[in-house]
């Protein structure tokens, strides 16, 4: 996409972190940037803010990813508003942390619900307007995809998948010119398991420097694709 200006595109779980910062950037360049929470409160209070950010223009949506029909209707109402969809960035996610032992089924079925499940959902109800519009999916995954823990079983596995599905579909879709990579930040100042970002997180990677890889992205000559991105602080933070 040599010009994002006017691009239309879809940011799940776009009312915070790194959505937040995606969002911002794309409205930076003009873009038309539809972003959903679960709770259309929080999606108004962040496009509120967002209208701060660029030319481009807002919408806010309450849509929950694991519901299928819920991510359905969400696209639904962007095409009929801008005439078209040109990029999903399925970031929406959570985590749940701590050893096997204590992990309950409901921590395990709400992490792979939203973070696997709810990927598939966002990229089915995108696949029609993104063929027409010969667009670019980006999916949000974590070095977590890479790297297993003690205590991370259930977020591995959501990401550990979430990345092999992100390199299958690219496969699957790049014959429809359609573009698929995922980024799998190390990490980054967010409110992600209920952090407060403050400066002492100056040393992690910002929202808005996961913005800037996206704008990247898509900006890159279309014969080329990065499929899968690492991308870690420069340097290590200590404790």
């Amino acid at each position: 996409m040599s010009t994002l200006q006017n691009k239309i595109a879809l940011i799940t779980g776009g009312s915070k972190g790194i959505g937040f910062g995606v969002a911002q950037s794309m409205l930076a360049e003009g873009m038309h940037v539809a972003i959903t929470a679960r709770s259309q409160k929080s999606a108004d209070a962040a496009a509120e803010k967002l209208k701060k950010s660029g030319k481009g223009e807002i919408l806010a949506l309450a849509a929950d990813v694991r519901d299928g029909k819920s991510q359905q209707k969400a696209v639904e109402q962007i095409v009929a508003k801008w005439g078209g969809l040109d990029v999903l960035i399925a970031n929406a996610g959570l985590g749940y942390f701590g050893s096997i032992e204590t992990l309950t089924t409901e921590d395990w079925n709400e992490t792979i619900d939203t973070n696997l499940t709810g990927v598939f959902h966002s990229v089915k109800a995108c696949l029609e307007p993104l063929k027409k519009s010969k667009g670019y999916i980006v999916t949000m995954a974590s070095l977590a995809g890479t790297n297993f823990f003690a205590g991370g079983s259930a977020y591995n596995a959501s990401k550990f998948g979430l990345v092999g599905f992100t390199q299958a579909i690219m496969m699957d879709l790049r014959n429809h010119g359609i573009k698929v990579s995922t980024i799998m930040p190390g990490s980054v100042a967010t409110n992600f398991n209920n952090a407060s970002p403050s400066e002492a997180d100056a040393w992690k990677i910002q929202p808005e420097d996961i913005g800037q890889l996206v704008i990247d992205l898509l900006k890159l000559n279309p014969r080329t694709l990065p499929s899968k991105i690492e991308v870690r602080p420069s340097i290590p933070g200590k404790g």
